[in-house]
């Protein structure tokens, strides 16, 4: 068994700052970054279950901090291996340095 821990708690981590974060800051693209993270997390959740990838919606900047949760918690439940982990973790702090949050 994978210890998704680590992915769980980074996704948790960012998902919390953007919950604190004031509009402005949303406004300003981390929200926008947000959305773009829980869409490549979907993205390879859904490849790792072996159907057709769809887009996540654009719900609006209050509803990012749930889709990064969402995303991120389908990911843990079907990644492979501890490789894919260290991966998912790697884009989740990127996107976080990159959001301002």
């Amino acid at each position: 068994m994978v210890d998704t821990t680590p992915l769980t708690r980074a996704v948790e981590h960012f998902a919390d700052r953007l919950r604190a974060a004031p509009q402005s800051r949303l406004q300003r693209g981390a929200a926008a970054e947000a959305l773009e993270l829980a869409r490549e997390l979907a993205r390879r959740a859904q490849v790792l279950e072996g159907v057709e990838p769809q887009e996540m919606p654009d719900a609006g900047m209050f509803a990012a901090a749930d889709q990064i949760t969402v995303a991120g918690n389908d990911l843990a439940v079907v990644v492979p291996g501890e490789a894919e982990v260290d991966e998912a973790v790697t884009l989740v702090e990127e996107a976080q340095k990159r959001a301002g949050v």
